[in-house]
C-alpha cells in the first residue's frame, strides 16, 4: 500500500514520462512514509476537459492522490505531499501561453474493510 492515483489533462498525455514519474512517486512514497516498494502501486488517468472558473484556458491540471493506511504522522504526509509537488515541477512543464494546476492530496483507507487480490498468469 500505497494506491496512487495521477488525474492528469489529455493535453499533458505526450509531454512527460509516465513511467519516470511513477517510479520517482513510489521512491518517494518508500523514503518519506515508508512504504515497501512492492506494494506502491501508480495509476495514471488522462482526462479530456479541465476548467477553471470562467477562464477560456488552456488550463491543464495534474492532481496526484494517495491513499495510504493509517498510522504516519502529519509530518511524514506533509513531506510527501511537498515531495511529490516538487517531482511534478521536475517532470512536467506547463506549455507556452497556458496554466498547469498541480494539487496531491493524501487520505488515509478505513483498514478494516479494504480488500486486495493479485492474480498470476
Amino acid at each position: 500500500m500505497p494506491q496512487i492515483s495521477v488525474d492528469h489533462s489529455s493535453s499533458l498525455a505526450g509531454s512527460f514520462d509516465r513511467r519516470a514519474l511513477g517510479l520517482a512517486i513510489n521512491r518517494l512514497a518508500v523514503e518519506t512514509i515508508d512504504a515497501k516498494p512492492e506494494a506502491c502501486k501508480t495509476v495514471f488517468r488522462s482526462n479530456e476537459e479541465f476548467v477553471v472558473g470562467e477562464s477560456e484556458g488552456p488550463d491543464a491540471q495534474v492532481y496526484v492522490e494517495f491513499q495510504i493506511f493509517p498510522g504516519r504522522t502529519p509530518e511524514a504526509k506533509a513531506a510527501l505531499a511537498d515531495g511529490v509537488l516538487a517531482l511534478l515541477a521536475e517532470h512536467i512543464a506547463p506549455a507556452p501561453g497556458s496554466r498547469l494546476f498541480t494539487a496531491v492530496n493524501i487520505s488515509d483507507i478505513d483498514r478494516e474493510s479494504y480488500r486486495s487480490a493479485t492474480a498470476a498468469g
